[in-house]
């Protein structure tokens, strides 16, 4: 079946059957004397600082004090996020409102349980000698990106009233290479990626966050089935509170977390430049003055209403009660 949804890193080489073999217990949780109860949280894509706030939460003990211990699966281009979440071998996994909308179309029992991602972490990115500033300067600009991402662009291009046939789109692979080379003008790509290996290399780049022109779409979405929330309801609230507090701390200490990262894994290829600038950019997508008032992971009614109407746009119909608050009313003591 094909999908007219954006692909985003997971979907970038394509999809195939999930891992779902359980990972090893991190060292530190045998022998405290409480019982753990065994979960697994599966993550959207490989090992990064793009999910420190999970590494803070595990490596101090935050869910395993509640009596969990926590397995972190990772993503990747052949491990999609649902089948394990809906197999039950992951009690949560970390989505988006655009895929979750799609499972839930092909019947998958799913609900939004948070948003870590207050903003879509697109971008439009192009060069300081040529920026593109907002949705009208794309008109007569090449942009490089997955033809598979064309309803992102659509979508983009229907809120701000801008002719998508007066764009150019070039297909190209996920780099900054074509940028660099002057064969396209700006790139599709998310923030916290391309424009960050683009600084790590001492090359300044503009990006026109997507999320400050109407495209509003919930990304890093923790993710559960109707099942989990009618019978294990504590486990997702002691999982959903460690990384609350997780992510807490992240933001106090973002070079700290990229720091974890490295060190938890050294084979990962991880550059720390790049994982602690990568972090740092995660902050101001991540939190805002509405978490501040109500908490992590929160969301109201009025940004329900937008994500709906972006879905739409991009051929998804979903309906408000597709995000269930009630595991973080719980966590926050609302």
């Amino acid at each position: 079946m094909t999908h007219s949804f954006p692909l985003t890193r997971r979907r970038l080489l394509g999809a195939g059957t999930a891992a779902l073999g359980a990972a090893a217990i991190w060292p530190g949780l045998a022998g405290r004397s409480r019982a753990q109860t065994q979960v697994a949280l599966q993550l959207s894509w490989l090992h990064s600082a793009q999910f420190a706030g999970s590494y803070i939460a595990q490596d101090r003990g935050l869910w395993s004090e509640q009596g969990l211990a926590v397995s972190l699966l990772p993503g990747g281009p052949n491990a999609p996020v649902e089948p394990p979440v809906v197999s039950g071998a992951a009690l949560i996994g970390i989505s988006a409102a655009d895929y979750t909308a799609a499972a839930v179309e092909q019947g998958a029992p799913f609900r939004i349980l948070g948003v870590a991602m207050q903003k879509n972490p697109f971008v439009i990115a192009s060069l300081p000698a040529n920026p593109v500033n907002t949705p009208a300067d794309l008109v007569g600009k090449r942009i490089g990106m997955a033809l598979a991402n064309t309803p992102v662009l659509q979508a983009l291009c229907t809120l701000n009233n801008v002719d998508i046939n007066a764009i150019t789109i070039v297909p190209t692979q996920y780099s900054a290479q074509p940028l660099l080379a002057g064969e396209v003008d700006c790139l599709l790509c998310w923030e916290i990626d391309l424009p960050v290996a683009m600084e790590v290399q001492g090359i300044a780049s503009v990006t026109m966050l997507m999320g400050d022109f109407g495209y509003a779409l919930h990304s890093q979405t923790y993710i559960a089935t109707l099942d989990s929330l009618a019978n294990r309801r504590a486990e997702l609230v002691a999982l959903m509170r460690g990384e609350v507090r997780g992510w807490q701390a992240f933001r106090e200490d973002t070079d700290a977390a990229a720091d974890l990262t490295l060190r938890l894994f050294p084979d990962a290829g991880l550059d720390a430049a790049t994982q602690r600038l990568q972090a740092a950019r995660q902050v101001p997508l991540m939190f805002s003055a509405l978490t501040d008032a109500s908490g992590f992971g929160w969301w109201t009614d009025e940004t329900v209403a937008a994500n709906i109407e972006t879905l739409a746009l991009l051929g998804r119909t979903v309906t408000p009660d597709l995000w269930d608050r009630s595991i973080l009313e719980e966590v926050h003591g609302a």
